[in-house]
């Protein structure tokens, strides 16, 4: 806990008038613990009144207030109302919530030296950063224990973080109605903002984010949050964890801390996906087969099938050539290693975070927080609008509950929303489809080339599968961000509808609700692209159609060299425009023009805080979301594209500092908040990473022209030497329908030709093939999973250190509190024994001495 020195009452009221940028009521002494403002309406009598009792409820309850006029703010029209919470009002809900409070400086080491520690001092920040407190032993504050902890000054003993913590759990339960009405449901800060009788709620920065603050009472941890956290400058510097646990609470710490870990291990799996992306491009030159694809005598003379119908034309095979020769990029040997990798990659990340989410828990007093969490952040919400009472097992008391049938209407009525939105984007999808193929016809139909030249070229170098592939991608993209605006705001409403109980609980369901939606929504047109395009054509004369054959829209075929390019571009568009566009939103908040001239007995702190970003509740929720999309696109369908790891690592530096600058510098102070993990994401982070496994080997199997490529080397090569030569010709059927040589056109697949008394069937190397395919992916499947069971066997959750900390800790403590109840009651019957004692009657020493023993 902080032990800050205690007040110094040199600052007067005067000095205090003068300079608005305060943190303290006007005399100088009490802090600021939490603001409302508020707006004169004319017509708000209402408005009026539901004040006056909610602040005269807020007094009974405790707190002090102070009220800044309109004629003093700025706008002239806003009103502030500062409060102050005492400490009896402190300790009483310090005791309600178990907060821990430090009894006694640890005397356990932070750990051994590093070896080479002076490798990694350029990255490190000041020690004082790093821990801006002391390590104590804690233990739950006890209102009639006063004495047992480390109390040195009441009015610094808690830190503002714990002190904004305590008031807002006032705030949202403080009624607003008389004491002669029985208004349930008139209750909480949070409906009182809704209706408009405050305009805002917020506790206050401790000062000005480029400056300290001059009272040498404030710490000033804004000030050193921006100057070593916030700024793009100190992207390689390490982020001052305990510091923003500190200031901002353990919910925006434990975020913080994740996502820089993230950031961490993404860049061992960048360093490899750059490595076999440097493969693909020294082995560019010994890529026989886009050569035979480029030759004028192979792909030249090779005539192919119409890609559709009626607009389309035959078109020359060496048309591919550029597209051929940039799959070979992605689509090589060493992308299979790289699949593997990343299989192996995701389970360490999850592994090893797991461990430091355990120091933290530790470091950060959260070891035991769970039953906490669980019982004591029940919403306002819910205790106002569920009437029904019943008994509680456990504590024995009368508690709110919904009905079962109540709940089960709305999770119904949610299940169909859900649901209903969900197909809205498959129907979506299936739009972009239909686009495809109507507008690859249309880009055919212009084609004014022959069939003997150099055909199907849309620009110099954009053939029409090229032209379509991106533009769908970017209206793919398109109704991506549509569907997310509306989808948003349907979640969280479904959301309140079900009246979850707790906090934690509202998150996780939310959470479900939109990682689900998020995850159709994003990955549905990669999955398309991966795993149905391509798969059901069928052949000439026989072709399968999207709607029937009267339709007229035949599915889509892959190019020669495969659909992976294809959805590398998919990938690459809409993961790089969600991050793009992402960063620029972020970028662009209304107060980055904010000026810093504002003279300070001009502006008061709590206006310059009113005048920035609220941080919603859900604030974390779509960052975490935006990392977790993110991590998706790098391990589902991180086979087709290597550099997607790359990319991650650098959007996530700018994000690790553009976060930390909108917290500092943008947005209001947030209500601390404690969480001893990332929630409902852990579970949504190992079914990706479990799913991951299964797609890339999928990818690798069905999407990538891997497989059919080696059974051609090693089976059916015509010569001795096991070279690609000739693969093109292998991997082409044939359609003659004069049934002559001359005539004959080429399509992709690999069936008998016409003639032969088996002719349009597949051949027996289509039948090698899928055993190859289906083969790999069983052993890749295998290998992987097995590896990744066997690293998290062997590496455990918890570190070992940590678990003798927690020992020695909780050993030290039960050690520490016996003494202290044994001095306790060695004093009291010291006390109750001045008096000389009767014979036969035993001493308080002999008293103390059983005692000390049965303790």
């Amino acid at each position: 806990m902080d032990q800050e020195k205690p007040f110094s009452s040199t600052p007067g009221p005067r000095l205090l008038q003068q300079n608005k940028d305060t943190v303290f009521f006007r005399d100088g002494v009490r802090r600021i613990d939490f603001i409302l403002s508020y707006l004169d309406d004319k017509d708000g009598e209402k408005k009026q009144e539901r004040r006056r009792e909610f602040e005269a409820n807020l007094k009974k309850a405790g707190l002090e207030l102070e009220t800044e006029d309109k004629s003093d703010s700025d706008d002239l029209k806003t009103y502030f109302l500062k409060i102050h919470a005492p400490w009896e009002v402190l300790a009483t809900y310090a005791d309600v919530l178990k907060i821990k409070v430090p009894f006694k400086e640890s005397d356990i080491p932070h750990g051994q030296d590093v070896p080479l520690e002076w490798l990694s001092r350029p990255f490190r920040l000041p020690e004082k950063v790093m821990r801006p407190q002391p390590d104590y032993f804690t233990s739950p504050f006890d209102k009639d224990k006063i004495d047992f902890f480390l109390i040195k000054n009441q009015d610094t003993f808690f830190p503002p973080s714990t002190r904004n913590r305590i008031v807002y759990y006032i705030l949202s339960r403080c009624p607003y109605h008389k004491e002669d009405r029985k208004e349930t449901d008139k209750k909480g800060i949070k409906r009182l903002l809704n209706n408009g009788t405050y305009t805002s709620a917020f506790p206050l920065h401790d000062c000005r984010y480029w400056e300290r603050n001059t009272n040498e009472q404030c710490e000033s941890e804004r000030y050193h949050l921006y100057k070593n956290w916030a700024r793009f400058l100190c992207f390689y510097k390490e982020q001052p964890l305990n510091l923003i646990r500190k200031y901002y609470g353990e919910k925006i710490g434990i975020y913080f801390a994740w996502l820089g870990f993230y950031t961490e291990m993404l860049f061992f799996a960048a360093v490899m996906g750059v490595i076999c992306f440097t493969y693909g491009v020294l082995s560019y030159d010994d890529n026989l087969t886009s050569k035979e694809i480029c030759d004028p005598s192979i792909g030249g003379s090779t005539v192919m099938c119409p890609l559709c119908d009626k607009k389309c034309s035959y078109w020359k095979l060496n048309s591919t050539c550029l597209s051929s020769w940039q799959s070979h990029l992605f689509d090589n040997e060493g992308t299979v290693f790289f699949a593997m990798f990343m299989g192996i990659w995701v389970t360490l990340f999850l592994e090893f975070w797991k461990r430091r989410q355990a120091q933290l828990e530790y470091e950060w007093d959260l070891v035991d927080f769970e039953e906490e969490q669980q019982q004591l952040q029940i919403r306002p919400e819910f205790e106002t609008k569920c009437t029904d009472q019943r008994l509680n097992r456990i504590t024995q008391e009368m508690e709110p509950y919904l009905p079962l049938p109540k709940k089960c209407g709305r999770f119904c009525l949610s299940g169909v929303t859900v649901l209903f939105w969900m197909l809205l984007i498959v129907a979506c999808i299936t739009g972009v489809i239909v686009y495809r193929l109507a507008v690859y016809a249309a880009f055919a139909s212009i084609m004014k080339d022959s069939p003997t030249k150099k055909i199907h070229l849309v620009g110099s170098l954009i053939t029409p599968q090229l032209a379509t592939s991106v533009t769908a991608s970017f209206i793919n993209f398109i109704i991506i961000m549509i569907l997310n605006f509306f989808y948003e705001r349907v979640a969280i409403w479904i959301t309140d509808m079900e009246i979850p109980k707790t906090h934690l609980e509202y998150e996780n369901k939310l959470t479900m609700k939109m990682f689900l939606f998020q995850f159709v929504n994003y990955y549905s047109s990669c999955f398309y692209v991966a795993f149905f395009k391509g798969k059901f054509v069928g052949y000439p004369g026989n072709y399968t159609y999207m709607f029937g054959k009267y339709s007229r829209l035949r599915n889509e075929e892959c190019d020669p060299g495969g659909c992976l390019i294809e959805l590398t571009t998919q990938l690459v568009i809409v993961m790089t425009g969600k991050q793009v566009c992402g960063n620029i939103q972020e970028a662009l908040l209304p107060n980055w023009w904010c000026s810093r001239k504002a003279r300070k007995d001009q502006y008061s702190r709590w206006e310059q805080d009113h005048d920035l970003q609220n941080f919603s509740q859900l604030g974390l929720f779509y960052e975490y979301l935006e990392m977790v999309i993110q991590f998706g696109f790098i391990t589902l369908f991180v086979a087709s594209f290597p550099l997607a790891p790359l990319l991650a690592l650098c959007n996530n530096i700018l994000e690790v500092r553009v976060d930390a600058w909108k917290f500092t510098t943008q947005f209001r102070r947030p209500v601390a908040a404690k969480a001893h993990n990332i929630g409902a994401w852990q579970e949504i982070l190992n079914v990706v990473a479990i799913l991951s496994v299964v797609t890339n080997a999928f990818i690798m199997a069905f999407t990538s022209d891997m497989i059919p490529r080696l059974v051609y080397l090693y089976a059916y090569h015509p010569g001795s030497e096991a070279t690609m030569s000739g693969y093109i010709n292998n991997s082409l059927s044939l359609l003659c329908p004069n049934i002559s040589p001359i005539c004959c056109l080429r399509y992709r697949d690999y069936r008998y030709p016409p003639g032969h008394q088996r002719q349009y069937s597949h051949t027996m190397q289509f039948w090698h093939i899928l055993a190859a395919k289906l083969a790999f992916i069983i052993i890749m499947e295998h290998v992987v999973f097995v590896v990744k069971f066997f690293v998290a066997w062997l590496i455990p959750d918890v570190p070992s250190e940590v678990k003798a900390r927690i020992k020695r800790e909780r050993y030290l403590i039960q050690e520490y509190l016996h003494n202290y109840e044994v001095e306790k009651l060695k004093i009291q019957l010291s006390q109750s024994f001045i008096i000389e004692p009767k014979p036969g009657v035993c001493t308080a020493t002999d008293m103390h001495d059983v005692l000390s023993e049965c303790l």
